[in-house]
């Protein structure tokens, strides 16, 4: 018999108070309990002498509801092994109605709405698709090119003898030597002026946007955001009721001027200024002094996402707007979620010294801290130098990946589309004929188990031309060729 894990059993609860023989209203409880589900289809059973033991009877009372209810065929003993829950369970017609503990089912019985809040309703989704469809997901890094063995080594060292503050809640700025280790990241590789004080670790660049959304604006305070852009940031300022104001662009990324015209006096602005999110240009110099000034002129702040800078493949990553701005009003957020893989779940924030306070405050309101483990490897990681070494390493591999989609979308759909390949990151974008909606494309490719993100949904407003975002990160050659195939007989099917 396969075996359901064991460890935790429900609480037996009967009144004991009542004319029907004890072991009888036992066999009861058991009875309902594994035909409302609550006990599962080989589940094991605890023993007739720990039972008896627990609810204080006498163990004949617990052997005789047990020959009745293995008679009855709900469940079995195996010589050497124990008692389990039965595989086939009798009168399964039988679950809802006999059901003292009914499940929550899909519509609510009582009458009138059920009440949530009006922000909870209006936020918009990202698109969800099973796990398991690789070609074409979004932000997913090569986590089959991750080193596991030295990551593994490192776990262990510190697993072996660990230290108390591995076990106890961490500091809400995070663990200090990690915090020393990512402040000499950022200041030597992306010119970011910072020391380990400013540095708070976090579960993600989301995660940064949404403590640096509820530190810095009031409700309604309006945040200039890229268009189109990065729509969990557009999220993190409607959860605060902020108001994003979409300011749109270019070859040299955000247009400063438009976004003066539009709002000149935003509280913030939100930036993807190495690789934008998702067109892929970097923000020219000019643009970032004439933003650094804009925001000293307003009072205003900057907030840099810096998610994806380490896949430069081309040239080397132009220096952080936040190493520019000399009067602290960035507030700078780097992941390493894309670059080793997603569910190590540790960004951070880089934070100006007098601010570190303020979003302490606002952190502990929702997370206390991150897991100091996680943090000692990191930290180990990073100094040892097995970071700068993946990241060369998945330089040349995300870049051969790079040219092989191009190239498969040039033979397959040739000037059906039209691509817009960055020379950096892990995705690129595809943009699809006028007149053919990129939603529906996308809901299509997911049928057929490509995944994918439509562009509209990084547009505040109706785009003028839709499109996908093909990540390529984390897909081989042969998914990258089987993954166009499809994606080209669907949208020549959509014509």
């Amino acid at each position: 018999m396969k075996q359901v894990t064991a460890g935790f059993f429900p609480p037996i609860t009967f009144e004991r108070e009542q004319s029907r023989p004890l072991y009888h209203r036992l066999y009861d409880w058991f009875r309902s309990a594994i035909l409302t589900g609550q006990l599962r289809p080989g589940q094991k059973i605890p023993s007739t002498r720990y039972l008896a033991a627990e609810l204080k009877v006498s163990r004949i009372t617990v052997l005789c509801a047990f020959q009745k209810l293995s008679a009855e065929g709900y469940i079995e003993s195996s010589a050497g092994s124990g008692t389990y829950v039965a595989k086939s369970i009798p009168d399964q017609v039988a679950r809802l109605r006999l059901s003292k503990h009914p499940r929550l089912i899909d519509r609510p019985q009582c009458s009138g709405s059920r009440k949530i809040s009006q922000l909870s309703a209006e936020l918009a989704p990202f698109p969800t698709l099973p796990f398991g469809l690789d070609a074409f997901r979004v932000g997913l890094p090569a986590i089959d090119h991750f080193p596991i063995s030295t990551w593994s080594r490192l776990v262990a060292r510190h697993w072996r003898q660990p230290k108390k503050e591995m076990l106890m809640y961490g500091d809400r700025m995070g663990f200090g030597p990690c915090r020393e280790a990512i402040a000499e990241y950022v200041t030597t590789v992306r010119g970011v002026r910072c020391d380990a004080s400013q540095v708070m670790i976090v579960n993600g660049s989301q995660h940064a946007l949404q403590i640096a959304a509820r530190t810095l604006l009031d409700p309604g305070d309006p945040v200039w955001v890229e268009e189109p852009g990065y729509p969990g940031a557009v999220q993190a300022f409607h959860s605060v009721t902020g108001k994003p104001i979409p300011v749109p662009v270019d070859d040299e990324g955000l247009d400063v001027k438009e976004g003066t015209r539009r709002c000149p006096k935003a509280r913030a602005a939100f930036i993807t200024p190495s690789h934008q999110f998702p067109l892929g240009m970097t923000m020219s110099p000019g643009r970032r002094m004439m933003l650094v000034q804009w925001a000293l002129r307003n009072n205003s702040w900057i907030v840099e996402d810096d998610y994806d800078s380490e896949s430069d493949f081309c040239n080397r990553p132009i220096a952080a707007v936040q190493g520019l701005d000399t009067n602290r009003r960035v507030i700078y957020i780097g992941t390493f979620n894309q670059v080793l893989f997603p569910s190590l779940r540790i960004g951070y924030l880089v934070i100006p010294s007098d601010l570190a306070s303020a979003f302490c405050r606002v952190r502990q309101a929702s997370d206390i801290s991150h897991s100091t483990l996680e943090q000692a490897v990191l930290a180990d990681f990073i100094r040892e130098g097995h970071l700068a070494r993946h990241i060369r390493r998945m330089r040349v591999l995300y870049m051969e990946r790079n040219e092989l989609l191009v190239a498969e979308i040039e033979k397959q759909l040739g000037a059906t589309v039209e691509i817009i390949a960055a020379e950096a990151g892990m995705h690129l974008v595809c943009l699809l004929p006028d007149g053919v909606e990129d939603r529906i494309v996308w809901q299509r490719a997911a049928e057929a188990g490509i995944a994918s993100w439509p562009l509209s949904i990084c547009y505040q407003r109706n785009p003028e031309r839709g499109g996908l975002i093909l990540g390529y990160g984390g897909v081989d050659q042969k998914q990258i060729q089987d993954g166009v195939r499809k994606l080209a007989a669907i949208i020549q099917d959509s014509l």
